[in-house]
């Protein structure tokens, strides 16, 4: 690593202000940062660096997905690696090219949507629509609000929402039936010559009609849906080590679980023929991992406390609502989104509350 660090230190002028390459110091400056702590310092004492910084924030975030990449690469093969692939490359031109344009660093913020991107895609996507979607996503849902730190949508759930939109018929039928091998798919490449015939429905769409899939099935994996979403324990455990490491906010967390059983539950009971049971719906489809990975996203959730109980109850009740009583088979991603656009209200209210509540005490 020390030679590394040298070889970093001589070409440095050449991207520096005058040099050859000025114009790709974003790019050098990210892989910098990647591979090296920054050696900057503010410009006052004290000299204080976060042990949770932006950098080690992100780590977490990738660290905990590291399950259901696994998983997903188990069930799915080959192509599920080449979706990731296409997801960096695509989502970091979009990044760099900002960056250029800037004249500012790549932030680390993209490093956990790169990988989430493909992870809430059906695994036989195409993967041109794969880097459509993510660079629609970093375009519009981030870069156009300012880059990370300023977006109000989530950037991955975005560019679903707008493959969900732009391309129906593809991202409804490009499900595949996990490998039941000993070995899943670890070294095949499943194309689109035989998708048909190993596709089939997800657990949400058979139970618009009545069929209910083996809770176990759901817990360990072996049923379709998207790429990181099959398999519920993979995800537990990723999300389990988001709270302990406090990357995401139990709060958030427990208030969209909580609101969903609790709904759910009062649903279940008043109309059991058309609404299944909670435990079942709350492993199957995309519920869990929009919990833990997607609803806690701290740029695009509330701040205050009391704002993420809110925004979680309404994202676990809107959910519910949208998955039993709506042409649409899952919710999480528009339940997330809408919660997306009313959490700085959220903030503002709570906030509000208090400082009138302390003057009225004072």
């Amino acid at each position: 690593m020390k030679k590394l660090l040298k070889l970093i230190e001589a070409v440095r002028p050449t991207f520096e202000q005058g040099g050859k390459l000025r114009l790709f110091k974003p790019v050098f400056g990210a892989l910098e940062h990647f591979l090296f702590a920054p050696s900057t310092t503010t410009m006052t004492a004290p000299h204080v660096r976060d042990p949770l910084d932006l950098k080690r924030f992100m780590s977490m975030a990738i660290i905990s997905v590291v399950p259901s990449v696994l998983a997903a690469l188990y069930f799915f093969g080959l192509r599920f690696l080449a979706m990731v692939v296409v997801s960096y490359a695509a989502g970091l031109t979009v990044e760099a090219i900002f960056a250029m344009v800037r004249k500012e660093g790549i932030n680390e913020g993209f490093f956990v949507t790169g990988i989430l991107f493909p992870l809430i895609l059906p695994p036989t996507l195409p993967l041109w629509m794969v880097g459509l979607g993510v660079a629609f996503g970093v375009f519009i849902g981030k870069e156009l609000f300012g880059g990370t730190g300023r977006n109000v949508f989530n950037p991955a759930l975005v560019g679903r929402c707008f493959l969900a939109f732009a391309y129906p018929k593809t991202m409804s039928a490009s499900w595949l039936e996990p490998s039941h091998d000993l070995a899943g798919r670890l070294f095949a490449w499943v194309d689109a010559s035989n998708v048909d015939a190993l596709s089939s429905a997800t657990p949400l769409a058979l139970a618009k009609q009545g069929e209910f899939s083996p809770l176990s099935h759901l817990f360990l994996g072996s049923v379709s849906g998207s790429a990181g979403e099959t398999s519920a324990i993979a995800i537990i455990i990723g999300g389990v080590f988001l709270l302990l490491t406090r990357v995401a906010n139990w709060r958030t967390v427990v208030s969209i679980l909580g609101s969903f059983v609790l709904l759910g539950g009062v649903l279940h009971y008043a109309q059991p023929d058309t609404v299944g049971p909670v435990l079942w719906h709350l492993c199957a489809g995309g519920l869990l991992f929009g919990a833990f990975f997607m609803a806690t996203d701290p740029v695009t959730s509330p701040t205050t406390n009391t704002g993420k109980w809110f925004y979680g109850i309404m994202i676990g009740s809107v959910t519910v609502l949208i998955r039993n009583f709506t042409g649409y088979v899952e919710g999480v991603t528009f339940a997330i989104l809408l919660g997306n656009i009313v959490a700085p209200i959220l903030d503002e209210i709570v906030v509000a509350v208090r400082i009138r509540r302390l003057a009225s005490e004072g």
